[in-house]
């Protein structure tokens, strides 16, 4: 079961949907509180997806450079309280 919060279902919502097809159950909270639960319209029909084929796995990461560590850090710290 995954648990997502309002902000985070408007702003993926055809990944969860297509979580949801695949069988898993969606609980939406809104200030940690449940709001909805999204269940599999058909739930004895579990559609197979290959998650090996997603864009995240696939992609070449061969010109990439890993960050170094003061990189890291200053990102992490750019981030801090925006979220």
């Amino acid at each position: 079961m995954q648990i997502t919060t309002t902000h985070e279902f408007l702003n993926h919502c055809n990944l969860l949907l297509t979580r949801v097809e695949a069988g898993e159950e969606v609980v939406i909270t809104r200030h940690g509180e449940p709001v909805a639960r999204l269940i599999p319209e058909r739930s004895s029909e579990l559609k197979k997806i290959n998650w090996a084929d997603a864009p995240e796995i696939t992609r070449d990461r061969s010109k990439e450079r890993m960050l170094t560590t003061q990189e890291s850090l200053d990102i992490i710290h750019e981030a801090a309280g925006k979220w």
